[in-house]
């Protein structure tokens, strides 16, 4: 399948997607500040620069785009591949994903609990909910 927008055209778009602020990321922090926590947001000190952060827990938060760091829940259909560039798409979303992986395992030998949370998880607040209160209350690591 051939791209219907221009190589220029393409390239102002994807550059207009941002890694912070983003719309799931803004939701899990409404939900997360009416539950009456405070966090810091990105520090850079961190391996993978957590988007939110519990300095006093030593708990950190990530809220991944399925699409970029490669949903593995088979019920997520967020997380498909393109069906153009394949060759393109499969490493680059393979490497987003290995990355993830190396920045957990940082943080957690650092001695950081660190929790995802995935885009389609957003959907049910009330398990959301549960899972935030259960990782920052240390009932899951």
């Amino acid at each position: 399948m051939t791209d219907t927008l221009s190589k220029s055209a393409r390239s102002e778009r994807m550059s207009q997607i941002g890694g912070k602020d983003t719309k799931p990321e803004m939701a899990v922090r409404r939900l997360i500040h009416s539950l009456g926590y405070r966090y810091r947001l990105h520090r850079r000190a961190l391996p993978g620069q957590p988007d939110l952060v519990f300095p006093t827990r030593r708990k950190v938060i990530f809220v991944h785009g399925c699409f970029w760091h490669r949903h593995s829940d088979s019920s997520c259909n967020l997380a498909r591949l393109p069906k153009s560039r394949e060759e393109f798409w499969i490493p680059k979303l393979e490497a987003n994903a290995e990355r993830d992986r190396r920045n957990e395992q940082a943080l957690n030998d650092l001695g950081w609990g660190v929790l995802v949370i995935w885009e389609c998880e957003i959907k049910d607040r009330a398990l959301l909910k549960s899972k935030i209160q259960a990782f920052l209350h240390d009932e899951i690591n």
